[in-house]
């Protein structure tokens, strides 16, 4: 997986930021970038751009994790 591609696309086609991990964990991780608050709906639209992001660029991953989500917050 080439992050800086994988950056590019969720940022150009579904408009969330994402940065690089930093020190030890650059290359390996990446952050969400916000201003201002954050709530769980927006973070879900945040977790599906990502998600799409990564089916753009043929990452492979583990399917389910939004409908987990959805599944939390409905029960909060």
């Amino acid at each position: 997986m080439d992050p800086e591609a994988l950056r590019t696309v969720a940022r150009e086609r579904f408009q969330v930021a994402i940065a690089g991990g930093l020190g030890p964990l650059n290359g390996r991780v990446f952050r969400i970038g916000h201003l201002g608050d954050m709530n769980a709906p927006m973070l879900m639209g945040c977790l599906a751009g990502i998600e799409a992001a990564m089916v753009v660029q043929g990452v492979p991953y583990g399917t389910g994790a939004m409908d987990a989500a959805i599944r939390c917050l409905a029960r909060v």
